[in-house]
C-alpha cells in the first residue's frame, strides 16, 4: 500500500490508570467515549463503526463488541473486533481505515478497555502444563527471562541501559497525570539495580504492573473530517504487521521477532528510515522488548542495543523521545488495553497537548505493538504503525 493520508485520527481519550479500580471494562470505555465526543465536538451519531479490543477482564464473553457498543449507545454499519493482545489497536487502526476505505462505514471507534486488575481472568494461552510448568515457564516473566538470558549468552547484555530504560520512563510517567498512582515515585538506575529478581536475570522493575483502564480513538476520511470541521488530525501513514513468526521452525531462533519484517515494511510504506523517526512508542511489557524493538526495526544493529541507548538521550527533549507518558512500565498497564496507551501518547503529542512532557518536534510517530508472549517461540504478533501530522 502507498503512503495516504485520505483517513485520519481526529480525536483521542483516555481514562487514568487505576490499580484495583473496581469499575467494569464497559464504564471505563464509556469513559473514553464521552472524553472524544467532548474534545471533537461530533455528534455520536456520526460514530457508524466499532472497533474494540478483545480483553482479559472480559474474554470469555462471544459478544463483548456487540455488548460493548450496545453500552455505549452505537448503532453500526461495522463491528470489528482484535484478539491480538498488544497488538490490537495499532491493527485496529489500520483496519478501520479500510473498511472506510471500503465505504463500510464513515467514522470508526476504535477502542480498547480492561478491568484485569478487578476482574482477573482464567489463564490464558497455548500448551502450557505439560511443556512449561515443570521447567519453571509460568507465564510471561519466566519466559521473557530466558530469553533475556539467552540475549546475554549471544550477544552480552549492558545492564546499566535497561536501567536507563527503566529510569527515562519512570521521569515520563512522573509527567503524566493519568499514571497509576503507585508508580508515581522517583526512581534511580541503583534502584532498578537492587531491585529483586522474579526470574533471573529478570528484575521485578523490568516488567509492568496490571491494572486497569481504557483508551481510544476516532478515526475517519479526511474528507469527513473536513466537513465535520476537525482541525487537528494524525495520519497513520506507514504499517506492517505479522503473526506467528517463523511458527513452523522449531529451532528458531527466540531473541529474533517478527519486527524484522514489520519494522522495515512500515518504515518504507511510510517513505523513512529509522533516523527520520521523531518519538518512538514501543509496546513495553518488558524493558528487554524495547532493546530488541530497536534492533529488529533497525534503529541500531543486532546485539548493538545496549550501547544504543546508553548513547541515545531518550528523554522527551531528547534526540528519540521514548514513550513519552512513561509507557506501560511506568504509567501501568490497563490489562489488553496497553497497547493503545502508547498509541494514544503519540497521538495526543501530535496534537500538540501533552504538556510539560511535549515533545519539540512532533511531526510523526512510530508506535508499536506485541502480541501475546514467547512461550519458548517468537512473539506472536509484533506490529509497527508510523503516524504522521
Amino acid at each position: 500500500m502507498a503512503k495516504k493520508k485520505d483517513v485520519a485520527i481526529v480525536g483521542y481519550g483516555e481514562t487514568p490508570i487505576v490499580l484495583r479500580g473496581g469499575r467494569s471494562s464497559y464504564d471505563l470505555a464509556s469513559e473514553v467515549l464521552e472524553q472524544i465526543l467532548n474534545q471533537t465536538g461530533v455528534e455520536k451519531s456520526e460514530i457508524d463503526g466499532i472497533c474494540v479490543s478483545e480483553t482479559m477482564s472480559e474474554t470469555s464473553n462471544p459478544f463483548w463488541a456487540v455488548f460493548l457498543a450496545e453500552h455505549l449507545g452505537l448503532q453500526t454499519n461495522w463491528t470489528q473486533i482484535n484478539g491480538m493482545g498488544g497488538a490490537s489497536t495499532a491493527a485496529g487502526i489500520i483496519r478501520a481505515a479500510s473498511a472506510i476505505r471500503d465505504g463500510l462505514c464513515t467514522t470508526v471507534l476504535v477502542v480498547a478497555s480492561d478491568a484485569q486488575s478487578s476482574y482477573p481472568p482464567t489463564e490464558q494461552g497455548g500448551p502450557r502444563w505439560e511443556f512449561q510448568y515443570p521447567v519453571g515457564l509460568r507465564g510471561p516473566t519466566g519466559v521473557f527471562g530466558m530469553l533475556m538470558q539467552r540475549y546475554e549468552h549471544q550477544y552480552g547484555l549492558k545492564y546499566e541501559a535497561l536501567a536507563k530504560l527503566a529510569v527515562t520512563q519512570r521521569n515520563h510517567g512522573l509527567m503524566n497525570p493519568n499514571a497509576t498512582a503507585k508508580l508515581k515515585a522517583p526512581l534511580t538506575e541503583k534502584e532498578y539495580l537492587d531491585s529483586k529478581f522474579v526470574s533471573t536475570p529478570l528484575r521485578v522493575l523490568d516488567s509492568v504492573m496490571v491494572c486497569d483502564g481504557a483508551n481510544g480513538v476516532l478515526v475517519t476520511s479526511t474528507e469527513n473530517a473536513k466537513r465535520l470541521g476537525l482541525k487537528k488530525a494524525v495520519y497513520p501513514v506507514g504499517y506492517g504487521e505479522v503473526t506467528n513468526y517463523k511458527v513452523d521452525d522449531l529451532l528458531a531462533d527466540i531473541t529474533e521477532s517478527g519486527f524484522t519484517v514489520a519494522g522495515p515494511r512500515a518504515l518504507a510504506q511510510a517513505g523513512m528510515t529509522p533516523q527520520d523517526v521523531r518519538m518512538f512508542h514501543p509496546y513495553d511489557d518488558f524493558l528487554i522488548a524495547i532493546m530488541l524493538q530497536l534492533e529488529q526495526i533497525g534503529f541500531c544493529g543486532k546485539g548493538e542495543g545496549s550501547d544504543f541507548i546508553l548513547n541515545t538521550d531518550l528523554s522527551h527533549k531528547g534526540k528519540l523521545p521514548l514513550n513519552t507518558g512513561g509507557g506501560q512500565i511506568s504509567a501501568g498497564q490497563p490489562g489488553l488495553a496497553g497497547g493503545g496507551l502508547n498509541l494514544v501518547e503519540a497521538v495526543r503529542q501530535m496534537f500538540g497537548e501533552a504538556g510539560e512532557r511535549q515533545v519539540s518536534d512532533p511531526r510523526n510517530a512510530m508506535v508499536t505493538g506485541i502480541g501475546s508472549i514467547p512461550y519458548a517461540k517468537n512473539w506472536s504478533c509484533s506490529n509497527v504503525l508510523i503516524l504522521e501530522q
